[in-house]
C-alpha cells in the first residue's frame, strides 16, 4: 500500500497520532551508498530505509538501543525516507550495487519489486519469522509468484466511526451490531429527524472490495497466467446492491469519494450517524467540531454473520531485503526482532497500528479504534497481487461503475464493461 492510499485511510497518519517526527537520518543516519556501509570498527554497519511517519522518534530510539544492546556487534544507522518517489529510489537502488540492507514499503508494492528480481526470497526462513499467524493482508502481498520476499511490519483498516449520543437517542447499542443485517436495520432507523444514518460517498470503492470478498468474490482473479476483472461476478453483484441499500440511508454523492470533499469534515459539520474510515477520521472531526468530543465510538464493520467480522482492505508495510544487501544476516536478525512479539506489541501500543499477527490482537485492547480495527485485521485482505493493479487504480473503472449504478444504469451491463477495463489493463503489462 502506497502513501496515497494510506491517505485514504481517514487521515491515518495524520490523526491517529502516527505523525511525530521519525527522523534520526538527518544527522545521525545514513543511506546506503554513502561509502558508509560495512564495518565500523568490530560492528557490522547495518543500513535501514523507513518511511516517514512510521514510527515516532522515541520508538526509534528506544527500538535502536534494545536491538544494539542484544546485538551489539551490529550499528543500526535508520534513514528515514519520504513517500513521493519512494518507488523510483527503491527501483534504482535494487538495481545498483549500493542498496540498503532493509527497506519499509508499502505492502501492495511488494510484488513490483519483487518480480525484477532484485529482493531476498524468505520463503525457507518464514518459520523462523513466526509467519504462521501473520495477517493475510500483509503476507499474501508479500508474496510473488508463490515465494515470500515481503514480512510484516504493521496494519491499518477501515472501521464504523459513530456517534455515541445519536446512537443512544435512538436506542441502539452499536456494541450488539455484529452482522450486516443488524447493521442495516440500525442504520434506516438511525436514518431520520434530520440525521443521516451513514455518511457514505458513492466511489468508496475499498469498502465495496471488502464487501465483495464477503460475498466470497474479487475484483480481479488469475488463471493460466492471464488476470481477468471480476466485477461481473454474481458476488460481486450482490456486494455492490448491498452497497447501494447501505449508501441509500444517507446523503453521501454518488460521483466521488470519501476525500472529495473529506468525510470527516463532513461528519463534523452535521447529523451524521456513522462513517466507514480509519479510526484517526475520530480525530478529524473533533478537530473541526470540538462538541463532538466525547461523542465518538468504533466498531468492526459487520460482517454477513456475527461470527466473521466484515472483510477490510488491509493496509500497511512489509519489510524486504535487497538480494545486492551487503549484510543479509544482520537484515535477518533486524527483521525477526522488530516484527517479533516483544517489539510488535510496543510499535502497536506506541503507534495505534494494528500489529502483524493475529494472535497479537490483545496488545491494542485498550485502544478503542485500534482495537476495533485489529478486530477487522483479522479478517484483513489485500489488492489483486500483481504489479500490474497499480495502473487499473490509476484509471480506476470501479469508481466508475460505482457511480454508474448508483445513478440508475443496470449493474450487470455496467459490472461487465469495468470488468473488461479491469482485464485489459492487468494483461497489458504481461
Amino acid at each position: 500500500m502506497n502513501h496515497r492510499s494510506l491517505a485514504l485511510l481517514g487521515a491515518l497518519l495524520l490523526s491517529t497520532g502516527l505523525v511525530a517526527c521519525s527522523s534520526s537520518g538527518d544527522g545521525s543516519g545514513h543511506a546506503s551508498g554513502d561509502g558508509s556501509g560495512g564495518t565500523a570498527g568490530a560492528r557490522t554497519v547495518l543500513d535501514v530505509w523507513l518511511m516517514r511517519d512510521s514510527v515516532s522518534a522515541a520508538f526509534q530510539k528506544e527500538f535502536e538501543a534494545g536491538f544494539e544492546k542484544d546485538h551489539p556487534a551490529i550499528d543500526v544507522k535508520i534513514q528515514t525516507q519520504e513517500w513521493d518517489g519512494i518507488g523510483e529510489k527503491v527501483t534504482a537502488a535494487l538495481a545498483g550495487n549500493d542498496a540498503p540492507d532493509v527497506i519499509e514499503v508499502g505492502n501492495t508494492q511488494v510484488a513490483r519489486y519483487a518480480r525484477s528480481g532484485g529482493l531476498t526470497d524468505f520463503t525457507d526462513r518464514v518459520g523462523e519469522l513466526g509467519g504462521g499467524s501473520w495477517l493475510k493482508g500483509l503476507a499474501e502481498p508479500g508474496a510473488y509468484d508463490g515465494r515470500q520476499y515481503g514480512i510484516p511490519y504493521y496494519a491499518a483498516n477501515r472501521v464504523v466511526i459513530y456517534r455515541t449520543d445519536l446512537f443512544r437517542e435512538a436506542g441502539i447499542d452499536a456494541g450488539t451490531i455484529k452482522t450486516r443485517e443488524q447493521w442495516l436495520a440500525a442504520t434506516k432507523k438511525l436514518d431520520r429527524g434530520g440525521t443521516q444514518g451513514i455518511y457514505l460517498p458513492g466511489q468508496n470503492w475499498y469498502a465495496l472490495a471488502g464487501f465483495i470478498w464477503d460475498e466470497g468474490g474479487d475484483l480481479a482473479v488469475e488463471s493460466g497466467g492471464a488476470w481477468k476483472g471480476r466485477l461481473d461476478s454474481p458476488e460481486a453483484l450482490r456486494a455492490m446492491e448491498f452497497y447501494r441499500t447501505l449508501q441509500a440511508l444517507g446523503k453521501g454523492p454518488k460521483d466521488s469519494d470519501e476525500a472529495q470533499p473529506p468525510q470527516a469534515e463532513v461528519m463534523a459539520e452535521g447529523r451524521i450517524a456513522q462513517i466507514i474510515a480509519a479510526p484517526g477520521g475520530a480525530n478529524v472531526v473533533m478537530e473541526k467540531n470540538p462538541d463532538l468530543r466525547g461523542k465518538l465510538g468504533f466498531f468492526p464493520i459487520p460482517g454477513k454473520t456475527a461470527t466473521t467480522p466484515g472483510a477490510v482492505f488491509t493496509g500497511g508495510s512489509d519489510l524486504v531485503v535487497p538480494a545486492a544487501a551487503a549484510q543479509q544476516e544482520e537484515a535477518f536478525t533486524f527483521l525477526k526482532e522488530l516484527t517479533g512479539d516483544a517489539w510488535q506489541k510496543k510499535l502497536a501500543l506506541a503507534m495505534s497500528y494494528v500489529p502483524n499477527r493475529t494472535t497479537l490482537a490483545g496488545a491494542v485492547a485498550s485502544d478503542p479504534g485500534a482495537a476495533a480495527m485489529a478486530v477487522g485485521a483479522a479478517n484483513g485482505r489485500a489488492t489483486p497481487n500483481t504489479p500490474e493493479w497499480a495502473a487499473v487504480e490509476a484509471k480506476n473503472p470501479i469508481k466508475d461503475y460505482m457511480t454508474a449504478v448508483l445513478t440508475g444504469r443496470d449493474p450487470k451491463s455496467e459490472a461487465a464493461k469495468a470488468s473488461r477495463s479491469i482485464t485489459d489493463t492487468l494483461n497489458s503489462g504481461s
